[in-house]
């Protein structure tokens, strides 16, 4: 696998599963946790390195993804929403690091194709925010350029970096893609259901 320098991927795991009532990270799919899917299929991709954000029952995520070529932060607080895992995924990237790739630690059925296709964008355009479109909406994962990350540590609460969006309109690249999983992520028992009536697709 050819990696592309300079773009690391976060994938952002350290949520509470409040809706979901237990830790979904930990969910089994297909002889893997939730969280391996979206781990392998990171790895799978061209980006250079990988950054997991964990923090709620770190214990019970942590030893899942142990042994995978990737970067594990344990974020103290992420009671304070998703903009404090952006934050703590940020600070650890190395220094010069490109643009990153936020990843969401629910959503396992994102291919590496689909991630490649946002890289590839990003290396050909140089716009400071990627983000992909199925069926004319807005999905994930999405590519934040290093022009962005001051307005990304500036965040609060449980505030996603598409607040940014705004900001930035007029430069922001929207990409066809064509993965409907771009939109599919775990917030109830009835989403994992659903994961689950794949398994015998």
């Amino acid at each position: 696998m050819t990696r592309l320098s300079n773009i690391a991927g976060v994938i952002l795991a350290a949520g509470q599963s409040s809706r979901m009532g237990r830790v979904k990270q930990t969910l089994p799919f297909r002889a893997k946790t939730i969280l391996q899917w979206v781990v392998d299929n990171a790895i799978a991709s061209s980006l250079e390195r990988i950054i997991v954000v964990i923090g709620h029952r770190a214990d019970l995520v942590e030893p899942a993804i142990t042994g995978r070529d990737v970067t594990v932060v344990i974020n103290d607080d992420y009671r304070k929403g998703q903009s404090s895992s952006i934050k703590a995924g940020l600070r650890a990237l190395p220094e010069g690091t490109g643009a990153v790739l936020f990843m969401l630690g629910d959503q396992p059925l994102v291919a590496p194709d689909t991630i490649n296709q946002i890289l590839n964008a990003y290396e050909s355009s140089k716009s400071p925010i990627v983000l992909p479109i199925f069926n004319g909406k807005r999905g994930n994962p999405v590519l934040f350029s290093r022009e962005t990350f001051p307005g990304l540590l500036s965040l609060t609460e449980d505030c996603g970096g598409r607040s940014l969006l705004k900001e930035y309109a007029g430069k922001v690249l929207e990409l066809q893609v064509d993965d409907p999983y771009i939109h599919f992520d775990l917030d109830t028992d009835e989403d994992y259901r659903t994961l689950l009536k794949l398994e015998t697709e």
